[in-house]
């Protein structure tokens, strides 16, 4: 990559031969602009990333304390927010994604206003975010580099040349906040063309990685909702493949699939799948139904019978017309998913669980392992889960089963706040702390993501500003609770003109007019006030 003297040197050749009517322009100016501006496509974006993602996900291979992170947003300020912070308090954005998730674009970002997540938004909508994610970021970038660039033509007026070498190597050193994005294609919004087509969009935007699941496209539910009906294997496996050629098509040789399976939680499959020998793919879909044995005099008109080692099945058919599986089925189901997902094109796989308990994630996992022994998992952290209740019972049992004294204890009311400074509250909250590192370790988990926490902190945060301001604190409730909050945390968002462009604009008005322009950060902008 050019460093910024580099970007001038060139841009001079080009703006000062002789005779050029580009006389006035500034190679130097030029240069800043361009260096603000180092992803002029979503394609480049996506290249970029997909390095990025291929890189984390061989360093975890050989250490799997090397686990990568990433939380849901819904918006492009949320997301650009999110890794200024990152930047501010790790001093790098290595191992920190995004996650786009297709339940927010339900709830908070379709035309038709909040839906459930059931695929029946927009599906326009997810490449609109990815874009949308990416233009904050890369604002995100040319406003911390503009910060930069002053600082330097401060240097240069006060003749202080250890001060401009120091900025000039921040400038050429500078960390980008383009990071990777894991995006929800859910169920791929159709058949396999139009989950290519979708796709296609997707990684134009800037999609590195894809996450689809194993659901009927137009069935599909949340993963933490009942009713959900998969699909057999030749179905999803043709969708993965379709997102496997868009990222061809578009150069992006490298880009990652993760597969998503919701076995653990469907009991219903819309179709019996096609089985040509005993065996194979579809015979092991299907010895999964709950079905029952019948003679050929017990068939009714319409039923659907299978042929197994010489009987007659008759799957359950529900009013629906659809299929049941075996209840005790689901984590089988899960492990066969897995491993015919990695033999066939995916790079990760994602199990959908309806708790977080490494013991069952791990144990899933290692019997995918004895198959593919680099599986890595991508899991939702979900605010679906009741954490603190879930891990106090977690505690509780175990308890338990050594014999420890739990009669302090009542197991069905253990999220009850007088159990918050306990000897067991406090290990729950230990194995929450650690629950990440824990299951990295011991539960091949590559990649922890949280699907919707700025949805709820958005609620959350708005909830805690109008109980104060409407009420007595009145405008203390906004000053005390947010502004003087955030001069003291240093959150850059305070000054909010410079965070939403008001100096890179004045920076580019001086550039276009010199010192005829108007600019905005005068003496008496407001913002001086926050220093």
């Amino acid at each position: 990559m050019s460093t910024y003297s580099d970007e001038i040197a060139s841009l001079e050749g080009v703006c000062k031969d002789a005779g050029s009517p580009w006389a006035a322009i500034s190679p130097e100016s030029a240069a800043r602009m361009r260096v603000q501006n180092r992803f002029r496509t979503g394609l480049e974006i996506a290249q970029f990333t997909a390095d990025i993602l291929r890189r984390d996900m061989a360093e975890y291979d050989a250490d799997s304390s090397l686990y990568t992170q990433s939380l849901g947003c819904w918006h492009g300020f949320i997301g650009q927010q999110k890794v200024i912070s990152i930047k501010k308090h790790f001093g790098s954005t290595r191992k920190k994604y995004l996650y786009l998730s297709g339940w927010m674009v339900a709830a908070l970002r379709s035309d038709f206003g909040p839906l459930p997540d059931q695929s029946m938004h927009e599906k326009t909508t997810v490449p609109e975010l990815i874009e949308e994610l990416y233009n904050f970021l890369r604002q995100a970038d040319a406003r911390e580099l503009g910060g930069l660039f002053r600082q330097l033509d401060a240097a240069r007026a006060a003749g202080d040349k250890a001060k401009q070498e120091a900025v000039l190597q921040q400038v050429d050193r500078f960390e980008t906040h383009i990071v990777p994005i894991i995006a929800d294609i859910d169920a791929g919004f159709g058949n396999a063309e139009a989950t290519y087509l979708l796709a296609k969009k997707m990684i134009e935007a800037g999609a590195c990685c894809l996450q689809i699941e194993n659901q009927v496209s137009d069935e599909k539910q949340c993963g933490h909702q009942d009713g959900k009906v998969t699909v057999p294997h030749a179905d999803f496996l043709a969708k993965i493949n379709a997102c496997r050629y868009a990222f061809l098509e578009l150069g992006i040789d490298n880009g990652v699939i993760v597969a998503r399976t919701d076995s653990l939680g469907a009991g219903l499959t819309k179709q019996i799948a096609v089985t040509h020998r005993p065996g194979d793919l579809g015979d092991q879909y299907n010895s999964y139904l709950d079905c029952e044995v019948i003679l050929p005099e017990q068939m009714r008109n319409g039923d659907v019978v299978l042929n197994r080692d010489g009987k007659l099945l008759r799957p359950k058919r529900l009013p629906s017309n659809l299929f049941q599986f075996r209840p005790d089925s689901g984590e089988d189901r899960c492990v066969l998913d897995c491993i015919t997902f990695l033999q066939n094109g995916a790079d990760l796989i994602w199990i959908e669980t309806e708790k977080p308990h490494i013991g069952q994630i791990g144990g899933m996992l290692r019997r995918v392992r004895e198959v593919i022994p680099n599986a890595k998992l991508v899991y939702n952290n979900s605010p679906s889960f009741n954490w603190t209740l879930s891990f106090r019972q977690q505690v509780f049992d175990a308890w338990v089963k050594a014999g420890k004294e739990v009669s302090a204890y009542d197991r069905d009311e253990l999220m009850d706040a007088r159990y918050d400074d306990t000897a067991l509250g406090r290990e729950a909250d230990e194995k929450i702390r650690t629950f990440q590192v824990d299951a990295a370790r011991e539960a091949g988990i590559f990649h922890h993501l949280i699907t919707l926490p700025t949805y709820h902190t958005a609620a959350l945060s708005t909830d805690n500003l109008a109980k104060e301001y409407f009420g007595d604190q009145a405008m203390l409730g906004y000053v005390a609770g947010v502004q003087r909050q955030e001069i003291r945390q240093g959150i850059a968002c305070v000054k909010h003109q410079n965070m939403s462009g008001s100096d890179i604009g004045d920076d580019h008005k001086e550039y276009f007019a010199g010192e005829a322009a108007l600019k905005a950060a005068g003496k008496d902008n407001t913002m001086n006030q926050f220093g």
